[in-house]
């Protein structure tokens, strides 16, 4: 078993090389280490990815993987867990020299243990979660704090992290985080707050059962201090079960529940949507005279789940404010700005684009992380609430066959709020084989036929081949039915997003 490695308290002039620098998680953290004064350097595949962008606003280029890249400066390595230490040219040059190696998750858990951290867990919503934790912060300016989601964070500034202007003068800063159940990598993090969205089956190929993923949270929860808070969501079965077991074994940790059927002072109450804004009022900000119904807030993005991370974001904000010896009811304002200003984050209910058809109807291009039936159902649901009168086309490519396979009859139960469905076929992991599984995308397409025999449901293996169909429906007039016009979402944790982006030029060039 790897020796645990601690990271020194002041990261100034360190030199970190980061081995699978462009993964979301990796340049995210890179993010973190350059504010706190590190010099990074990385390496990584040719191929371009967004978070290019990213390192490029740092100064940092990645370099190929190499064994030069290991020179003497070099005094700490991250990996990402797609490499390994035996394979990896760096890798293996930084053992040989005995450097000190840390996979990313161990590198954030050994960065979460010199601060206060909280960690933002679930099956679903921890990106949204973490980036309006962030948001909100960014508009209270008492808190030294930094913020690491797993995403790029449109109110971030196009970054996936923020960090306050008084970190640095402050003994000790918040520190919150976006932590993943997978293979139990969150284990690594030092929580003294945690925020738990849901709990479900998933990643089947490391949790065949719902019991063992409910017990990784459980465990999770269970590295809490003395005293610490698990903020959980009320609303989830799951979470509730977690919670339950949790104040079973350790009756010191304070239970803060929130949402729609919570009890307590994070009790939500759901005004529905107006003027294209989800409205909500939390108990904690009722006016304590009776006379008014609640204090409102207002969230930007589509959907009920949304609404239910943003409760809970503002009862993290609001447990740190009491931390730091403040009253969260002088921070109204501050909450209610950053709950508005929050826009999602990339692949999250992301707006890529719109445009007119030449029958002048308006279409709407989103594109969305969901992989996992809840998630399609709910963020579905929310577009149709949230885009009324449009008529939804839904481009959907599954992600992991074993995913797929367990949860089969629920991948082909979730589109009731889509009008047209187009499906792709399985994209793969490369943890699994795709020969150990009966299960193709024309079965899914197949069953979901079967399930939506009044709906327009199409099968096209590669992802392009559909987009001549997609152009066909968004011009054909919509109709009164549709008077607001259409809504096309790409839809899952593959690159379907590509078809998005592929209508959109086609668009554009027709236009131009």
């Amino acid at each position: 078993m790897q020796q645990k490695i601690s990271l020194p308290s002041d990261l100034h002039g360190l030199h970190f090389h980061f081995v699978g620098i462009k993964g979301t998680g990796m340049a995210a953290l890179v993010e973190i280490f350059v504010h706190n004064g590190a010099i990074i350097t990385g390496s990584d595949v040719s191929e371009r990815f967004y978070t290019d962008e990213i390192l490029e606003k740092l100064n940092i280029k990645a370099l190929p993987f190499a064994a030069e890249n290991i020179n003497d400066s070099v005094q700490f390595v991250v990996y990402s867990s797609a490499y390994k230490l035996d394979v990896n040219p760096d890798l293996i040059e930084a053992t040989k020299r005995g450097i000190p190696c840390l996979l990313y998750t161990e590198a954030l858990g050994a960065y979460s243990a010199r601060a206060f951290s909280c960690g933002i867990c679930g099956v679903h919503g921890k990106t949204s979660t973490t980036g309006l934790v962030g948001t909100i912060l960014k508009e209270i300016n008492d808190l030294p704090s930094q913020v690491l989601a797993g995403s790029v964070i449109n109110s971030f500034g196009g970054t996936c992290t923020y960090t306050s202007p008084l970190v640095g003068e402050s003994e000790k800063s918040i520190f919150v985080a976006e932590t993943c159940e997978y293979q139990r990598h969150f284990m690594s993090f030092c929580p003294q707050k945690i925020i738990l969205t849901s709990v479900e089956s998933d990643h089947e190929d490391y949790y065949p059962t719902y019991e063992s993923i409910r017990d990784a949270f459980v465990d999770y929860v269970c590295k809490l201090p003395e005293g610490g808070e698990l903020i959980y969501c009320a609303d989830d079965k799951g979470a509730v079960e977690v919670a339950e077991i949790v104040q079973g074994k350790r009756n010191d940790i304070k239970l803060l529940p929130y949402g729609l059927k919570a009890v307590g002072e994070y009790k939500l109450t759901y005004d529905g949507v107006k003027n294209e804004k989800n409205c909500f009022s939390v108990k904690l900000f009722e006016d304590k005279s009776g006379a008014g119904e609640g204090e409102v807030f207002a969230l930007s993005l589509p959907g009920k789940h949304e609404v239910l991370d943003a409760n809970a974001a503002l009862a993290l904000v609001c447990q740190l404010l009491r931390t730091y010896g403040k009253n969260p009811l002088d921070y109204k304002e501050n909450i209610a700005r950053g709950l508005l200003n929050f826009s999602g984050g990339k692949r999250r209910s992301e707006i890529v684009g719109d445009f007119k058809t030449k029958n002048g109807d308006d279409v709407l291009v989103i594109d969305d992380y969901g992989h996992h039936p809840t998630a399609i159902k709910t963020t579905l649901a929310g577009y149709r609430d949230f885009y009324k009168n449009r008529k939804i086309i839904v481009d959907f490519m599954s992600h992991t066959y074993s995913r797929t396979q367990a949860l089969f009859e629920d991948f082909a139960s979730s589109f009731d709020s889509a009008d047209v469905i187009i499906l792709n076929k399985i994209y793969s992991s490369a943890r699994e084989n795709p020969g150990d599984f009966s299960i193709t995308g024309k079965k899914l397409y197949d069953q979901v036929v079967k399930n939506y025999p009044d709906k327009t449901v199409k099968y096209f293996e590669e992802i392009l081949d559909g987009t001549d169909f997609v152009l066909s429906q968004i011009n054909e007039k919509a109709g009164q039915e549709y008077r607001a016009g259409y809504l096309f979402v790409t839809m899952g944790a593959g690159d379907n997003w590509k078809i998005g982006r592929k209508v959109l030029e086609i668009e554009e060039n027709n236009r131009n």
